[in-house]
Formats: structure tokens, C-alpha cells, sequence
């Protein structure tokens, strides 16, 4: 076993206006090492610090890709090829509104990979994904967690033998993803981290779609005690999460399913000038307006509309 060394300290605690020592939190784990024919690969694209996971069987080969990215889909398909590998699914933890999923340019590029996503995120795939399925490669599996309250139909990805799990937006290091779009709820969001994940045994390595600061996992231990959000009250996180004044998603026109479009395209309208969704055929355009650019279509999501 390999040793976290990480002790941190709690805010400073006043009682009775005298105060009080530093309560010392214990955020010490044992790291379960990957096993030796588990492959892991951590890629990131810098335009929407999304991390793409790559998780193979080196025995027999087979690979899976989560939360692929449709710019680095070529890169994708070089390492996969290079590595010698068969690309048997490419999984997305939820509906993105920072970027375009790679599992259609994926599926192109690598004949024989399906796609696959939760049947709650309202989006077609190859494979919808309910509550406690599995998904197998090789000799390893994923077991699938319904996380939802980021987006209605985001899941967390968990390989319970190397004890990771992969938490899409749902958990993010320290921090978690916003709830005002997409069915996302404030307080379905901390009930799923509270009761789905943060109940994993406190050494799970956890790996988020996301992070902005330059950080590439945390554990249940870690975020249980250092969430600055979720390690609050749920009266207290609401209250954070419905002040956060967050502008809204450049990408959520390209992204939605057609559950939620309709309730976006609305919530678009009431606020002003944005993206407009054009349809044509099973290719959707978004005409999209930012302050310094003019009106555009741009190509979306045929690798969501055909999953």
C-alpha cells in the first residue's frame, strides 16, 4: 500500500467567544495500487479542462474511453491504435454544456466501438445505461451509480477492484458542478454525492470530467472533509449553489437532449439573444451570437444526435 500524507486543519472553531484549538481531520488513506494488467490513461483537452479517461484489459486488449472530446477524437484513435488496443465502448458520465462528446467521431474513426450513456440523460447512444448495469472490458467492469442533480441524468463510473471511481461533474475537486440547467437540482445533487458516492470506502480514488486548477484526483476521504461545498449542510450548500450567478453554458444549444431543449430554449428566450437551435435531418446547426462575434452556424452534435 502506498501512503497519502495529507493532514489538513478545520476552520478555526469559537465557542463561547474563546478560541479553540484547530480541529485536525484525518484525510490519511491507503492507495490501492492499479493492478498490473489495468491499463489508465489521463488526457485532457485545455479548451473545457475536460479530462478524458482511457481504461483498458492489457491482457486481451479491450478499452473503453469516457468523456471523450470531439477535437481530440484523432488523438483518441492515435493512442488506442498505438497501444495496440480495441476500442469497445466510449461512455459519457452525463450531457455536456462546455463541449461536444467524441463518441460519433469516434464510432467513424474506430468501426466496432458503441457509445453509451445514461437512459435519463434523454440522449440516444448505442447502450442506455440504467442504474446498477455493468459495463465490461475485458476482465475488468465499471458499475454504474445514477448521480444526478448536475444534469437529470448524470451517472458516476465506479471499478470497485482498482477502487476508483469516475464522478463526471457530479464531484469535482473541491468543488462540484453547477445545478441551474439541464433538471439540475441543488439538493438532488448533494443527496447523490452524500449517498452514492461519499459512501464508497474513503480510499476511492476519485477522477472528475473537469478541473480548472491543475489538480488530477482526490479521494472520498479528501472530499468528504475539504469540500468548501459539499461538506456543508444541504440548507447551506443550496444557499451556495442558488447564489453562484454563473454565466450561462456557451455550448449548451449544441448539447441538449431533446428533453431538456425545449426548457433551455425557453430559459434563452426570457433572458435575451443566445443560441438558436437549427435542425436538419439528424444534424443539428446552433446559431450562436457572443458579444465580440457575429452570427454563425456551426456544425454540432451529429455524434450526440446519433450518439
Amino acid at each position: 500500500m502506498i501512503r497519502n500524507l495529507y493532514r489538513v486543519s478545520s476552520p478555526i472553531l469559537w465557542r463561547n467567544g474563546i478560541r479553540e484549538k484547530h480541529a485536525m481531520v484525518d484525510v490519511l488513506t491507503e492507495r490501492v495500487p492499479f493492478s498490473k494488467d489495468f491499463l489508465f490513461r489521463q488526457l485532457f483537452d485545455p479548451g473545457s479542462s475536460t479530462y478524458t479517461y482511457l481504461l483498458a484489459d492489457i491482457s486481451d486488449k479491450e478499452a473503453i474511453l469516457i468523456d471523450p472530446v470531439i477535437e481530440w477524437a484523432d488523438r483518441d484513435k492515435t493512442i488506442v491504435e498505438e497501444l495496440g488496443l480495441t476500442l469497445k465502448y466510449a461512455l459519457n458520465t452525463h450531457m455536456h454544456a462546455d463541449h461536444i462528446t467524441g463518441t460519433g467521431r469516434l464510432k467513424c474513426l474506430l468501426p466496432g466501438c458503441k457509445s453509451m450513456i445514461s437512459r435519463s440523460s434523454g440522449a440516444k447512444a448505442d447502450v442506455l445505461l440504467e442504474p446498477n448495469d455493468q459495463v465490461q472490458f475485458g476482465r475488468h467492469q465499471l458499475r454504474i451509480l445514477s448521480t444526478p442533480g448536475h444534469t437529470e441524468g448524470c451517472v458516476t463510473y465506479v471499478c470497485d477492484e482498482q477502487a476508483i471511481a469516475f464522478t463526471g461533474d457530479a464531484l469535482l475537486i473541491r468543488g462540484c458542478g453547477r445545478t441551474d440547467f439541464q433538471g439540475g437540482s441543488a439538493a438532488i445533487l448533494y443527496k447523490s454525492v452524500h449517498e452514492k458516492i461519499f459512501t464508497l470506502p474513503r480510499n476511492y480514488r476519485l477522477y472528475p470530467a473537469h478541473d480548472y486548477n491543475g489538480r488530477t484526483v482526490t479521494t472520498v476521504a479528501e472530499e468528504k472533509a475539504l469540500n468548501p461545498r459539499l461538506s456543508k449542510s444541504l440548507e447551506e450548500f443550496v444557499r451556495i449553489m442558488d447564489n453562484l450567478n454563473l454565466p450561462y453554458p456557451k455550448m449548451i444549444g449544441k448539447t441538449n437532449s431533446r428533453r431538456t431543449r425545449e426548457k433551455e430554449r425557453g430559459r434563452r428566450e426570457r433572458q435575451g439573444p443566445c443560441n438558436r437551435v437549427v435542425e436538419i435531418g439528424s444534424v443539428r446547426l446552433v446559431e450562436t451570437q457572443g458579444e465580440e462575434t457575429p452570427m454563425v452556424l456551426v456544425l454540432v452534435s451529429y455524434c450526440i444526435a446519433e450518439g
